[in-house]
């Protein structure tokens, strides 16, 4: 019977710690689809020349598609405490702490119930049940996981471009009337180009202050994540030798709290993963450079300058 009670404790342990954790990738936007794209979040954007298949649609947000990531969510809105990245993996810990207690006869909360006697586990775990149906009322609550439909809007000729870049404009497209067309100008496009390889290289260096300056704190987080996965494998992500080759712009609009940017952007760059103490290679070519295809969203504040931009989001090109 206590074996049977281990087992099950251990297992629910093994799910709930699965459930709140997050998962990190290595290159920035290497195989993720991650950030946010205000109201058109989980909406794809237009294809274009440089990604004719479009875009993956985005896998890890902490933004709702109908609020700006410039505004300040309400309670309610925001889903809670345990809504955040930080929060779920704080009541994840808990839970999962509380959890091994009880495996090894120390209590929920330190001894509660008596150990694993019948009716003192019963107790505890249905003082777990409670909290975390407490917690998943909260995240339920979160419009991040309320179901909603969107339409993308559809590539229209646009404005002339700085070199490798082509002119597409979006149509107001999913945001309706609170979205409005929003003119990009050859300075904005020399900022985006500039922003690829500041980022490309800064996330190489480890530069989390840097990055943090390129991208909204959404994005930085992801990269903190991904760079902590790596450190914690040993692993240091060497890359280098960026260089844009061809962009397109998606769509670009105006909500009413800030501005977005989408661009296709194919680049080139040595990306390398190396042990962190002996500097030899695990995988990846120091010599070739890989070319790489990949959706980039931008954002700034209302009647921002082209310096303001901000990368909010990446997806992979399909």
């Amino acid at each position: 019977m206590a074996f049977r009670h281990k087992t099950m404790i251990l297992a629910l342990a093994a799910t709930l710690t699965l459930a709140f954790a997050g998962d990190a990738s290595a290159r920035a936007g290497s195989g993720f689809s991650f950030g946010s794209r205000g109201t058109r979040t989980f909406s794809m954007p237009p294809a274009t020349p440089a990604a004719p298949g479009g875009a993956s649609t985005i896998q890890r947000s902490m933004t709702s598609p109908n609020q700006s990531i410039f505004a300040r969510p309400s309670p309610s809105a925001s889903g809670g405490f345990f809504s955040g990245s930080f929060g779920r993996g704080l009541l994840g810990g808990f839970i999962g702490a509380g959890l091994f207690g009880l495996l090894f006869g120390h209590g929920l909360f330190g001894g509660l119930g008596g150990g694993l006697s019948i009716l003192g586990l019963l107790l505890q775990l249905g003082l777990l049940f409670l909290l975390f149906k407490f917690a998943m009322g909260f995240l339920r609550g979160s419009p991040a996981f309320q179901g909603a439909s969107y339409r993308s809007g559809a590539g229209q000729g646009g404005m002339g471009a700085p070199r490798g870049f082509t002119g597409f404009g979006g149509s107001a497209g999913p945001g309706g009337a609170s979205a409005r067309k929003l003119e990009i100008t050859p300075a904005d496009f020399n900022v985006f180009e500039q922003r690829l390889e500041e980022i490309q290289t800064a996330y190489g260096a480890e530069d989390f202050d840097r990055l943090r300056a390129l991208a909204t704190p959404e994005m930085a987080s992801f990269f903190a994540e991904e760079l902590a996965a790596n450190t914690k494998k040993g692993l240091v992500n060497r890359i280098s030798d960026v260089k844009f080759l061809q962009g397109d712009l998606s769509e670009a609009w105006r909500e009413p709290q800030g501005e977005y940017a989408t661009v296709a952007m194919r680049f080139s760059l040595i990306d390398t993963m190396a042990d962190r103490l002996s500097g030899r290679i695990v995988s990846g070519n120091p010599s070739v450079p890989d070319e790489v295809t990949e959706v980039w969203t931008f954002t700034r504040r209302l009647g921002g300058a082209p310096a303001d931009w901000k990368l909010s989001a990446i997806q992979q090109a399909r």
